[in-house]
């Protein structure tokens, strides 16, 4: 029989306060078992009508300030984030039959963090955040190449290429974590985490 904490559930569970510490213990787990980017998540956004929308993206930075991923600021999710701010993650793990689900409000991220991040991106990536007009329509793959070679004429400086002014980070602050773990039969283990007006995290359980 599986280990319990102190609420019932498995022991990959914890009994921790912090859902950020949480998320790191299981994070850490999934790279270790993840066989491809373990940082993919399911991105929702939806616009001023209220559409929703939904892809992959990858996580670069988490701390206690929120979920960090990077984008063209043209592209589909950025127009939505900024026409209506509140997004979700989730992250599922299927190596460890695990999901998380993160809600919050997204802010941009500083000058400093962009320009830190698009650095550290191999020069094949940052030529592409030049040449790619991210979710506009695209006539052939051609044109595409065509400009991704524009640019590379442009900036032959594999160490010295700016980052655009319309690519940049969001960062997406938390009010509410929920952990799941697959369950026999369905009877699923879920745990969730609101955050109270004094920044104190709430945590109690929730019927599968």
């Amino acid at each position: 029989m599986n280990q319990k904490n102190p609420l019932g559930l498995d022991i990959c569970f914890k009994d921790l306060n912090d859902p950020i510490k949480l998320f790191e213990e299981w994070f850490y787990e999934a790279k270790k078992s993840e066989i491809n980017d373990p940082n993919a998540l399911a991105l929702a956004t939806a616009d001023k009508a209220g559409i929703p929308t939904v892809r992959m993206v990858l996580l670069k930075n988490f701390n206690n300030k929120g979920f960090v991923f990077y984008t063209n600021f043209n592209s589909k999710k950025s127009i939505d984030l900024k026409e209506n701010p509140n997004a979700s993650l989730c992250f599922h793990w299927k190596s460890l039959l695990r999901q998380i689900r993160i809600t919050g409000k997204i802010n941009k991220v500083s000058e400093e963090d962009a320009d830190a991040y698009y650095k550290s991106r191999s020069y094949g990536s940052r030529i592409g955040a030049w040449a790619s007009n991210q979710s506009s329509i695209l006539k052939n793959r051609e044109d595409l190449y065509k400009s991704i070679n524009e640019f590379k004429k442009k900036y032959p400086d594999e160490n010295n290429v700016p980052r655009p002014k319309n690519w940049s980070g969001w960062n997406l602050k938390p009010n509410s974590i929920e952990f799941w773990l697959d369950g026999e039969d369905r009877i699923h283990q879920r745990m969730k985490y609101i955050k109270k007006e004094n920044e104190i995290w709430e945590k109690f359980l929730l019927n599968p």
